[in-house]
């Protein structure tokens, strides 16, 4: 028997949070914040914002062969995902684009291209900026059955969180938009 509760947008996610639950110790999503970029009947496509890796900017621009400038501000690379982890991907705001730029919203986009990197190197990038290698990827349905087994929290993303928060209150901070202290919450299903 159908549900006769409101149907919803294939893309229902894009611009969310998704905050792990507790339960879900995974060792890459346990205690993760994911923003989801792309939401639609062939899955999801999303990056962690909360698991800044070992390296900065300036060593990514040496990876690939761009010469740092002295003037770089430090800025931190993150770990988006285990799915393809030797592609970057940066979030940022939407004063400016690309030529591998996608809007998600009008005020965020996604771009995959080195001319972003380029910019950003030169001083003339964009205002706000989160940069990741790799991103989290679900197929079709199984982001909705994570969802239905309560390993995910979802919440509207916040770009001042996205942007401007230490990646160590990512978590407590994205679960406080929807009311939720996450440390109340056991870690084991079923127990209060």
């Amino acid at each position: 028997m159908m549900s006769s509760g409101p149907r919803h947008e294939p893309d229902r996610l894009r611009d969310h949070f998704l905050i792990a639950m507790p339960s879900l110790n995974d060792g890459y999503f346990g205690h993760a914040v994911t923003y989801v970029c792309d939401h639609d009947e062939e899955g999801a496509l999303g990056l962690v914002i909360n698991q800044p890796t070992e390296f900065s900017l300036r060593e990514l621009l040496q990876h690939v062969e761009l010469e740092p400038d002295p003037d770089l501000p430090e800025i931190p690379v993150y770990r988006g995902g285990p799915v393809q982890p030797e592609h970057g991907f940066v979030l940022h705001s939407a004063e400016q684009t690309w030529r591998g730029s996608q809007p998600i919203t009008d005020s965020i986009v996604l771009t995959t291209s080195r001319d972003v990197l380029e910019a950003i190197n030169a001083g003339q990038g964009p205002r706000q900026v989160l940069i990741a290698l790799g991103h989290a990827g679900w197929g079709p349905g199984q982001l909705e059955s994570e969802l239905a087994e309560n390993a995910w929290l979802t919440a509207r993303a916040d770009s001042d969180i996205l942007f401007n928060r230490p990646s160590a209150e990512r978590w407590r901070a994205a679960a406080e938009l929807i009311g939720i202290d996450v440390n109340l919450i056991s870690p084991a299903p079923g127990h209060a």
